[in-house]
């Protein structure tokens, strides 16, 4: 008797060849965007969302092969998170199902919050680059203009086998979301360009506050948002409270909406003068 089969008859060839050709695809599209996020936490995927949302091209780059950061685990293995208000605007933005504790505090599940957050950030259109992670910035005349990168597995190899150059890619502007070791302004202070006190003792009302104030610009072309900023400016920490990720996340991006229109006005400017 003739075995029926349940699924459609593909091979391993157009398996790999789907996957191939759909990633270079899309890797050459995204060589050149108007913001590279670099950090896929709370903080870097709220900012990713906003700036797709509002149509600009957007890639996040996360060393991991997952995505989230501390968003995905809560506290203390305990996979619930807290926001505090006015944070459950957001909450309710993104269909996030969540509870008040107390007047102002609200306990959300983090695999629930954190998978919300991502399908936002993948719907509205940010492209998401994982396991890869970023060795080096592009700098011309004073301001950062784009990344280098490579696998992040390249990074564990031994150096006699892990001589592996990275590739570039070039963007308007560059967001450090890469959490309490702020690894890209990292690149800026190796080369004495600028100096991090590191974060500072835990205290969450200082901590949430100053983030988000805080979040922006620390040089040309690079913003600064979510934990990197406690760590850059000498701020406390705030531990499993994901109020100020997001809010900073949400700053970052009406920052990088508003610098990218001025851009392109600029540009059509100089074009029209020169015509």
């Amino acid at each position: 008797m003739e075995r029926k089969a349940i699924f459609a008859p593909v091979g391993e060839a157009s398996v790999t060849r789907a996957i191939v050709s759909e990633f270079l695809g899309e890797f050459l599209d995204y060589i050149e965007s108007d913001v590279i996020v670099v950090g896929a936490g709370p903080s870097g995927l709220m900012a990713a969302r906003d700036m797709a949302k509002s149509g600009l091209k957007t890639v996040v780059i996360e060393s991991h092969n997952y995505l989230g950061g501390g968003f995905w685990a809560g506290g203390y293995l305990m996979n619930k998170v807290t926001f505090r208000a006015p944070t459950e605007d957001i909450l309710e933005e993104l269909s996030i199902p969540y509870k008040e504790i107390e007047p102002g505090h609200f306990v959300s599940d983090s695999p629930h919050a954190c998978s919300k957050l991502i399908a936002a950030a993948c719907d509205a259109g940010a492209k998401i680059i994982n396991t890869t992670r970023v060795e080096d910035l592009v700098v011309r005349e004073d301001a950062v203009c784009g990344v280098v990168m490579n696998w992040s597995a390249v990074s564990y190899m031994p150096k006699a086998i892990g001589c592996v150059d990275p590739v570039m890619l070039q963007s308007k502007l560059v967001m450090d979301a890469t959490g309490h070791h702020a690894r890209i302004v990292g690149h800026l202070e190796r080369r004495g360009i600028l100096t991090m006190p590191g974060e500072a003792n835990m205290w969450v009302d200082r901590s949430e506050d100053g983030v988000v104030e805080k979040t922006g610009f620390v040089y040309p072309g690079l913003l600064v948002i979510g934990m990197a900023v406690a760590t850059v400016y000498g701020l406390p920490r705030m531990g499993p409270t994901f109020g100020g990720m997001l809010l900073s996340g949400r700053k970052a991006a009406r920052i990088a909406i508003g610098c990218i229109k001025d851009m392109e006005a600029n540009s059509a400017e100089t074009f029209e003068s020169k015509a």
